[in-house]
């Protein structure tokens, strides 16, 4: 009885590290969005793609701004290995000026924490 017990033991012993080598990982098309010049009042939303490289299933759980300005969405369903998501993220255009911002993706992936950037300006039309 011993020997069986041992037996399971170390099976579900190797069983659990070989499960933990398995993980996601993911990688933006690019970690950076550059609006240009767009006007003010004008659509604010881009779109961050990634893969998941992994061979374990990736969940973004958080997905959070700098400044209440820029809104940033997850994708709510775990991305799948070999699979494509996106996080969109919505700025407020009827700010005028330069933006600069930061979006922190926090997921289950080998790096955990991902920092993406939007740039650009937005500018007035006709002086309003």
């Amino acid at each position: 009885m011993k020997k069986i017990v041992l037996v399971l033991f170390v099976g579900l012993l190797g069983f659990t590290m070989t499960a933990q080598d398995a993980a996601a990982k993911i990688e933006f098309k690019t970690e950076t969005v550059d609006y240009g010049e767009i006007a003010k009042g004008s659509d604010g939303v881009r779109v961050f793609e990634f893969t998941n490289t992994g061979d374990a299933p990736l969940i973004v759980s958080k997905v959070s701004s700098s400044c209440g300005c820029t809104i940033p969405k997850k994708p709510e369903a775990p991305i799948l290995p070999g699979k494509t998501g996106e996080i969109s993220v919505k700025y407020d255009t009827n700010r005028v000026g330069p933006i600069r911002k930061a979006i922190t993706v926090i997921s289950n992936a080998d790096t955990p924490t991902k920092v993406l950037k939007i740039k650009g300006e937005v500018k007035a039309i006709d002086g309003k």
